[in-house]
């Protein structure tokens, strides 16, 4: 499949008087479940909105820990079909996108007084055969004495155990299915808080509000409620049913995770998972060329997630489990940056909040204009559910329509006009690296390397007709050229440095706060998101940049 032209720039928020949107589904919420929902919608046909009250990606879906696994300690929760769905997505994903999306490999040192080898051993073979694999290499024990990996780890640990998963840029996949829901005709609007939502017998009349501008009147045939940590929020306060009865018959679990970034713990390019006192496991991977991301916590919370941050005992807990693995102990005051995702999970009665499920469920209601709550679910499996989601609304809106997304590329991710035949992720992802570098040799080789991991086969949108490092307009920061933030802005919703920095890149990692303050100033100063060439009865594509 080949990838799509480039997006047209989306249009600001319709004035005032402008006419009310009328569409099949309505998408309330902007993280990956959303976005995937409106993208697998779009592609079949359905006329789609979705409203996200923030950035795209802006809470929980840029904040996880960044795998593409089948969550391997899932298994001693019996979750056997959380962690077969989630494995037989891995490979899906890493051919869908392999600019965003790589293999890893995770290196699990022995402890012999936490879980027992022949157990750890076993658990794996069944990790390797739950579901098919033809990318991912199996796994091994291995004497860390003698080993590369076990340069980092302190003496004592002898014997380890080397597993495959995957790595995913979070925030960016967030983006790219909003890309292709937008080429599939979807209208997007970030930014922009559903206010109101009023159930009828036939549709949904709905208002979204922008955060400068009109409101806008959308009404809708069917509503998905994809608001994540919001989602029973937004039953009980936004949604009004037709006849009285109450929409919100799931409770949701707020959990927070938690990661910090220190500087780089080991030069090879394998990830560690450490098994700790507590019986759960925290991760510590390669991050950013220069970095090493540790994490998760996992601590209930109550209240609104939005203000959801790291607090000093999780600080304190991830240094002091990952320094009973490391030779040089990870100290509170290395850490450069940290953040804290909140996790939706479906309330199950699991006394500890490590062992709430993170399987997904679909609630639909008919009792009135149809209604499709998601509750819970994690990264991985958010094109199943997606696929889930939309055979469910075609079935309450009385047409079937077929999927289509399992064998598609995500924007970026079909690499065969660059290097031809696909062969396998990770070394199709080199070979592109190659080919824009030899079509380009005025591009620094490591801005060549981070176009291609951003945008993938989308690097000729952003290069165009440049000739020269010139025509990339000012060097805003390091390596960040006033034509990618044209790009940003006019093509992926960025309106702020933080959309920029944070979400849309990691640049802000390697920028001293000078630099990050050139950016900031440029968002604030350059002009805001472009209208399209499309008439504005269109109002398609809303940014809300305003």
């Amino acid at each position: 499949m080949a990838d799509p032209a480039p997006p047209q720039a989306p249009t600001p928020t319709p004035p005032a008087g402008a006419p009310d949107l009328h569409c099949d589904v309505l998408v309330v919420g902007g993280g990956i479940n959303g976005a995937g929902i409106a993208r697998d919608l779009a592609g079949r046909g359905w006329k789609v909105v979705l409203a996200e009250q923030d950035d795209l990606a802006s809470h929980t879906s840029s904040s996880s820990t960044k795998l593409i696994h089948g969550g391997l300690r899932y298994l001693e929760y019996y979750e056997f079909s959380l962690v077969r769905k989630a494995l037989q997505e891995r490979e899906v994903l890493l051919r869908s996108a392999p600019h965003i999306m790589w293999p890893l490999r995770f290196v699990m040192p022995h402890d012999p007084s936490m879980r027992p080898a022949w157990l750890i051993r076993l658990g794996l073979i069944f990790y390797d055969h739950l579901a098919r694999r033809e990318v991912l290499p199996g796994s091994q024990g291995i004497d860390l004495r003698g080993h590369p990996v076990g340069a980092p780890l302190k003496p004592a640990f002898t014997r380890g155990f080397v597993y495959s998963d995957g790595w995913v840029d979070d925030a960016r996949l967030v983006v790219l299915n909003a890309i292709d829901a937008r080429t599939h005709g979807a209208q997007l609007f970030t930014r922009t808080r559903c206010t109101s939502a009023q159930r009828g017998p036939q549709g949904w009349q709905a208002t979204l509000q922008p955060a400068e501008g009109a409101p806008i009147s959308v009404q809708a045939r069917a509503l998905v409620n994809a608001a994540g940590p919001w989602a029973e929020a937004f039953l009980r306060g936004t949604a009004r049913p037709q006849r009285g009865e109450a929409l919100a018959t799931k409770s949701l679990r707020l959990v927070k995770g938690s990661h910090i970034v220190v500087p780089r713990r080991f030069e090879h390019d394998h990830a560690y998972i450490f098994q700790n006192p507590d019986k759960r496991i925290i991760f510590a991977i390669p991050y950013e060329r220069d970095f090493t991301l540790i994490g998760t916590t996992d601590v209930e919370i109550h209240g609104d997630p939005r203000g959801a941050g790291i607090s000093a005992d999780e600080t304190a807990y991830l240094c002091e489990q990952a320094s009973r693995y490391f030779v040089k102990p990870v100290l509170p005051s290395e850490v450069v940056w940290s953040y804290a995702g909140v996790r939706p999970l479906l309330e199950d009665d699991a006394g500890d909040p490590s062992a709430v499920t993170r399987d997904y469920l679909l609630e639909p209601n008919t009792g009135g204009a149809p209604l499709l709550s998601v509750w819970g679910g994690k990264i991985t499996t958010f094109r199943k559910l997606a696929e889930e989601a939309a055979d469910e609304i075609g079935r309450m809106l009385g047409q079937a329509r077929p999927a289509w997304t399992q064998g598609a590329f995500l924007p970026g991710g079909d690499l065969r006009g660059w290097i031809g035949a696909a062969q396998r992720p990770d070394t199709d992802f080199e070979r592109l690296v190659r080919a824009v570098a030899t079509r380009h040799p005025w591009l620094p080789p490591t801005l060549v390397r981070r176009w291609c991991r951003a945008y993938g086969a989308r690097v000729d949108g952003l290069i165009g007709g440049a000739a020269q490092l010139s025509d990339l307009g000012a060097e805003v920061a390091p390596g960040l050229f006033e034509t990618e933030l044209q790009f940003l802005r006019h093509e992926e919703w960025a309106c702020t440095a933080d959309d920029v920095l944070w979400r849309r890149s990691k640049l802000g990692l390697h920028y001293t706060p000078a630099e990050r303050g050139r950016v900031t100033h440029w968002m604030d100063q350059s002009s805001r998101c472009l209208p399209s060439q499309h008439p504005m009865d269109t109002i398609k594509d809303s940014a809300s940049c305003s």
